[in-house]
C-alpha cells in the first residue's frame, strides 16, 4: 500500500534543504535517512533521503543529488510516498496508521452520525479529523483523547465526546441570526427558536 508521508515545501538556505508539511505520525521511521520514497507527480522521484534535521519546528530534509537552492525549489509541492505493508500497526496500541482512519464513520456515544472521516490533518500540535457530514458540510474534530473517546476498527467506527459548539456550530450561528431577527428571544435559545429562519 502506497501513503502519503509529507508535501515537500520550500527551499531552506542555499544547499539544497527543504522544509516539508509531515502527514505521518512516525517521520522518524517514514522520513529517516536512507528511506528512498516514490513521488507524485513521478517524474520527480524516486527520492532518497540524505540527511534529515528538526529547525524552528520544522523537519528540513535533503535528498541525494540535490545540491542547491534551485533544484530544491523545483522540488515544492512533490508529495512523498512510502511503500507500507497494510498489515503492518504502529509499535504503539493507541495509535492509527492515517488509512486504518480513512472512511471510519464518525458517532456520538448514543449512536447519533456524526459523519465520515476524509482526511487527517496533521499539526505541530495535534491531528485534525476532517468529517464530511451527511448534509455535505465538513467539521474538525482534534484527535485528543478527551474528544475521540473510542477507535474501533472492527465496528469502522469512531466515537466522540465534543465539547459544545464544537460539531454543532453552525446551529449557534443559525440562531444567532434569528435572534437579531426576533429580538423577543433570549439569548442562547439555540434550537428551541420556534420562528422561520426566513
Amino acid at each position: 500500500m502506497q501513503l502519503v508521508v509529507a508535501r515537500i515545501g520550500r527551499a531552506h538556505g542555499i544547499k539544497g534543504e527543504v522544509t516539508v508539511e509531515v502527514r505521518t505520525d512516525e517521520p522518524e521511521l517514514r522520513l529517516g535517512p536512507g528511506a528512498v520514497l516514490t513521488t507524485d507527480p513521478a517524474s520527480a522521484g524516486p527520492l532518497t533521503i540524505e540527511t534529515g534535521r528538526v529547525h524552528s519546528g520544522r523537519l528540513l530534509l535533503r535528498f541525494e543529488g540535490v545540491r542547491d537552492r534551485t533544484a530544491a525549489e523545483a522540488l515544492r509541492n512533490t508529495l512523498l510516498i512510502a511503500d507500507v505493508d497494510p498489515a503492518e500497526l504502529p509499535e504503539e496500541p493507541d495509535e492509527y496508521y492515517d488509512h486504518q482512519l480513512m472512511d471510519l464513520d464518525v458517532v456520538l456515544a448514543d449512536g447519533t452520525e456524526v459523519g465520515r472521516i476524509t482526511e487527517i490533518t496533521h499539526l505541530p500540535s495535534q491531528d485534525l479529523f476532517i468529517v464530511e457530514r451527511p448534509d455535505g458540510s465538513e467539521v474538525m474534530i482534534p484527535f485528543v483523547e478527551q474528544i475521540v473517546t473510542e477507535i474501533d476498527l472492527q465496528e469502522q467506527r469512531a466515537v466522540i465526546d465534543p465539547p459544545p459548539g464544537l460539531i454543532d456550530d453552525r446551529a449557534e450561528i443559525a440562531s444567532a441570526r434569528d435572534e437579531e431577527t426576533d429580538a423577543s428571544e433570549e439569548p442562547g435559545t439555540g434550537s428551541q427558536n420556534t420562528g422561520d429562519a426566513g
